[in-house]
């Protein structure tokens, strides 16, 4: 399952040579990772491709960080624009606030090996976030403090909204 969508379970491949009659991992990657699921749960560890499902798995956990990151960016964004800019909050910019740290929040409960990693992913997210409310508010530079001004528990507190 990958985060709620159930995959079609493909019926166990057994066969000595099942590598031979699955897809090639570079002609139809969906076809392959079906194949090589079907293989583990069939318990053919030898006919597995373990070259490219430790590779997937290592993107897996990469993507997981960009994504994080990315809903991090989001965040501070719109909360440094509801902090900055008072007279223009509105429905969406709380909207905004709270899918984001939603979705920060669902990746950090599926992937908890990920919280130690919040300060350096908030550093990472923070400069093209202030980038993105410079560009966005029009508002001089020195508006905006030059490292995250909020802390790891109020990105994540749902009661936490920020006054100028």
């Amino acid at each position: 399952m990958i985060r709620g969508r159930a995959m079609p379970r493909p019926q166990p491949i057994v066969q000595d040579d099942a590598r031979a009659s699955y897809p090639a991992y570079d002609d139809d990657l969906v076809g392959w990772a079906a194949a090589n699921a079907a293989l583990l749960r069939a318990g053919c560890l030898s006919q597995v491709d373990a070259l490219h499902l430790a590779e997937e798995l290592e993107d897996l956990g990469k993507s997981e960080r960009r994504s994080l990151t990315s809903h991090l960016g989001n965040l501070m964004l719109h909360l440094l624009k509801w902090q900055f800019q008072p007279g223009l909050r509105g429905p969406s910019w709380r909207l905004s606030v709270n899918n984001a740290r939603a979705a920060a929040a669902e990746i950090l409960d599926d992937s908890p090996s990920l919280r130690p990693a919040l300060p350096a992913l908030i550093d990472k997210a923070y400069p093209l976030a202030r980038r993105n409310a410079l560009a966005e508010t029009g508002l001089p530079e020195a508006t905006f403090p030059q490292d995250c001004p909020y802390a790891i528990e109020q990105l994540l507190d749902d009661g936490f909204w920020p006054e100028s």
